[in-house]
């Protein structure tokens, strides 16, 4: 029924961030009873004397791990509440399909439109995507019939096709991968750049879009999230790619969309490619 139109950190050390850190301060402080007193005519600097060098060298590691600790908590807001890094979770692949008795509605509505596509198009392109067209009478259904098929769409369900385990990590020191096993594999070749807030794809960059606030009666069901599209026209035709992060609005579930179309210059298509993964959302942010 619709598809959504979807910075350097320090380097990681094992070190703990108080305890070794003071133990090798302690190590490293030498019994001042056993020190030579130090030659008044000398003028003392700040790396003089082996209690003031041992005092830098405490201040540079606790620096280090703090900066490490900041590291951990870096990961980009878009995946708060969804995935956590490193932490691998089960996921389903899916899609969202209504009891077999709207079937009859809609093979109506299909022949209404090809007795007027050019009404059709234009009546779908002023309605709100996502969601089942409004009543008219072109559409080929009484308005019993039509309240009817409002009736059965409600009974939709997410029927899972396929599990998957999904697991967010850090590509580099500037981009972040959501990696996937089966079908879903597809969104492991995109990148996520927080500077920019944007996904590198083969295809390009995929830049933001408005969020997301889904109906209750749109295909997934009311919920919420974030966008990116890449669009690209050329003389032999047009390509699409989408991508949204999202949760129900009930927040059991966060969700991935993915879609990927390929038109040529008169519309017919040579790739549409839809993904919908759905996970648990019981997870501790970051």
């Amino acid at each position: 029924m619709g598809s959504p139109e979807m910075t350097s950190k320090a380097p990681k050390t094992s070190c703990n961030p108080l305890g070794s850190c003071h133990a090798l301060h302690t190590r490293l402080i030498p019994d001042p009873s056993t020190q030579p007193i130090p030659d008044p005519s000398i003028s003392p600097t700040f790396f003089s004397t082996p209690i003031m060098t041992t005092r830098l060298l405490s201040c540079v590691l606790l620096a280090l791990s703090l900066a490490c600790l900041h590291a951990e908590q870096a990961t980009p807001k878009i995946f708060a509440g969804l995935l956590k890094k490193d932490q691998p979770i089960k996921g389903q692949v899916g899609m969202v399909i209504p009891p077999n008795e709207i079937d009859k509605h809609v093979a109506k509505v299909a022949a209404a439109s090809r007795k007027n596509p050019e009404w059709f198009k234009q009546f779908s392109e002023k309605s709100e995507p996502g969601v089942p067209l409004p009543f008219h009478e072109n559409l080929g259904l009484t308005k019993e019939e039509y309240d009817d098929y409002l009736k059965l769409w409600k009974q939709r369900e997410f029927k899972t096709s396929e599990e998957v385990m999904i697991l967010l990590r850090q590509g580099d020191k500037k981009s972040w991968v959501i990696t996937a096993t089966g079908s879903a594999s597809t969104l492991s070749t995109l990148r996520y750049h927080a500077a920019s807030d944007s996904f590198q794809s083969p295809n390009g960059k995929l830049t933001r879009l408005e969020d997301i606030d889904a109906p209750a009666d749109s295909i997934l069901g009311a919920w919420k999230g974030r966008e990116w599209r890449f669009q690209e026209e050329t003389g032999l035709g047009t390509t699409k790619e989408n991508i949204a992060l999202g949760q129900s609005a009930d927040g059991k579930h966060g969700m991935i969309v993915y879609r990927v179309q390929e038109l040529t210059g008169t519309g017919t298509r040579l790739l549409d490619k839809s993904l919908v993964v759905r996970f648990q959302t019981n997870i501790q942010a970051n």
